[in-house]
């Protein structure tokens, strides 16, 4: 899964014409390869980092232009918060291109002024023009790029440790479930801003309590028992909290570095819940755990070699990771670099780890129907990889359409092609429907059968379920609020008769205060018959969540407190249990 490094108030559009014309003379310096992103990409990449605030170590270039203190901090805090996620913490590239001193400072102020100011059509927002920067600031940051990029610092096994707490100790936690919640049907919902999780009773629909943990959680996993609920923050800290307590709550936390996206359990027979393990984005590493107490056990750094290239990269961030059920292994899935790799816990003081080259830009993925196979997209190139658990190899590399971005995607049994396993795209309004069955569609297996049409590109989150016969697609960043606040729903037995909107977000009955309302994230209950989504305003605005009954397609229930700030992300317990979706 994956999830929300969004914005809510930036749409950039595309620069003047005279501006491009200018670019264009200039050589078109540092545009993306891929032409005509998508609005949606854009601002999906340019949300702030968890760094933003971070001391970091300063080296200035003589031969760039000269900036004072003020400046500089100042136009470090603007790339952290909007250039980061596109050009990386050591601006060596990742979305965008790399802006490094060496690239910089031949072009010179005016030229990158241009350019900042701007925009270009292959993507660069144009940050003066849409009112984000002044001229002052622009000019600003056209100087910083010519310095050498500030380091932010390593965070080792020590630093952890002094974050690391165990709130309760496992001697001191229940015996038994002690409370009379069908924890099953339990929903983790991220609280984007306010640094918390609510647990939303699925079966009364009451908030049973408000959780504190790290910011903006990216995303909730349950261990293999599914007493332990994990959740990890774009800030890196890791929550541990315990179902079975009388009012669930934080048993244990850690930090595992400054910025991350993922973490799981193990789920192999015989190691169930006795490892965590987490990824980062900063440092780029993973951090495997103790299971019960977060306790940190072994950083591995993921710095190496791109899979294509093989060119150095110092920065390949821990993009997503899910636990393996043929063997005790981790998916590790590494983004700059694009690599998979499969680490092996049973022997984690001789830790084995089997590398596959997969494609570069790795992001989120998940099973297919037999959790042998995993799907994992490769955004930027515009793939899926297949990966097979079972063998530990490659099985192929799928083209898709453009960004794709599926969460854990959608697993249902298409009419024609039989196990299908699906994505939607943050670039263009197609769903790629992958058939995932070897054995019984051997012809077909592991190609982009079918291509459906959604509303629009800017979706982030696609679902189904074994019980269901309906497949959603939110589009939350798109740029047209009707596309923004409602969902597509297709009719799986007949798919080529289009989807049907529901209008998630008039359903919520919320004021006209000016919130964005933007609808994400289908979730199903245990039981397959209802699909909940957030809606997400700003933090000073009112949001809710909206249950949709499947059978119908009509509203169920609506679910209001002023406690549901920012609601983004949300996780039923049993489904990402046993990793149904």
């Amino acid at each position: 899964m994956t999830s929300l490094r969004t914005p809510l108030h930036r749409m950039p559009v595309l620069a003047p014409l005279a501006a491009v014309a200018i670019f264009a003379a200039a050589g078109g310096a540092f545009a993306q390869d891929k032409k005509d992103v998508a609005p949606g990409d854009v601002q999906y990449h340019a949300a702030p980092s968890a760094l933003t605030g971070v001391p970091m170590v300063e080296s200035r270039n003589p031969k760039a232009p000269p900036m004072t203190q003020a400046e500089f901090d100042e136009a470090r805090q603007i790339y952290f918060e909007r250039c980061a996620g596109c050009h990386g913490v050591l601006r060596k590239g990742a979305t965008g291109k790399p802006l490094t001193p060496d690239l910089t400072i031949g072009k010179g102020t005016d030229y990158l002024k241009v350019f900042i100011a701007y925009g270009s059509p292959a993507g660069m927002p144009n940050w003066q023009t849409s009112g984000d920067l002044t001229e002052q600031q622009v000019d600003m940051m056209a100087r910083y790029i010519q310095h050498e990029p500030p380091l932010p610092p390593e965070f080792g096994m020590a630093d952890m440790k002094k974050t690391w707490k165990v709130i309760v100790p496992p001697e001191q936690r229940p015996k038994r479930k002690m409370n009379a919640y069908n924890i099953e049907n339990i929903f983790s919902t991220t609280l984007r801003d306010t640094g918390e999780v609510a647990l939303i009773d699925g079966d009364t629909k009451q908030i049973i309590n408000i959780v504190k943990t790290g910011y903006a959680v990216h995303i909730s996993r349950l261990s293999a028992s599914g007493r332990y609920l994990f959740v990890i923050g774009r800030d890196a800290k890791i929550n541990m909290i315990d179902l079975w307590m009388a009012k669930p709550d934080n048993v244990a936390e850690i930090r595992v570095g400054l910025e991350a996206r993922s973490v799981d359990t193990s789920k192999y027979k015989g190691y169930e819940d006795k490892y965590a393990i987490a990824g980062s984005y900063w440092p780029p590493q993973y951090t495997i755990m103790n299971g019960d107490t977060l306790e940190p056990l072994k950083i591995v750094s993921t710095r190496g070699n791109t899979v294509d290239k093989q060119e150095y990269h110092p920065e390949p961030r821990v993009a997503s990771i899910v636990a393996s059920h043929f063997k005790p292994e981790f998916v590790v899935n590494v983004k700059e670099t694009g690599k998979t790799l499969m680490v092996d816990y049973s022997n984690i003081d001789a830790l084995k780890v089997t590398e596959i080259g997969t494609a570069r830009f790795l992001h989120d993925g998940g099973w297919d129907s037999t959790k042998r196979y995993f799907m994992v997209a490769a955004n930027q190139s515009n793939k899926v990889a297949a990966v097979d658990a079972k063998e530990g190899k490659l099985v192929k590399l799928i083209d898709v359409g453009k960004i794709p971005h599926p969460g854990r995607g959608a697993n249902f049994v298409h009419p024609k092609f039989g196990p299908v396993w699906a994505t939607g795209h943050l670039g263009d309004e197609t769903i790629s429907l992958i058939a995932t069955d070897p054995v019984k569609h051997k012809a077909v297996a592991f190609t982009q059968v079918q291509v459906l049409k959604g509303q629009g590109g800017g979706a982030l989150f696609i679902k189904s379920h074994p019980k269901s016969r309906h497949l959603y697609s939110d589009t939350p960043l798109n740029p047209d609020p009707k596309l923004s606040q409602s969902v597509a729903v297709f009719d799986i037995d007949n798919l080529d008769k289009g989807y049907t909107v529901l209008p998630i977000a008039e359903w919520a009955g919320l004021p006209d205060d000016g919130g964005a309302k933007r609808v994400v994230q289908p979730e199903y209950n245990k039981a397959g018959d209802e699909v909940w989504f957030s809606v997400w305003s700003a933090k000073d605005k009112a949001s809710a969540v909206v249950v949709v009954d499947d059978r119908t397609l009509k509203l169920k229930a609506v679910i209001k407190d002023p406690r549901l700030i920012t609601p983004t992300g949300h996780f039923n317990v049993y489904n990402t249990q046993h990793d149904v979706y």
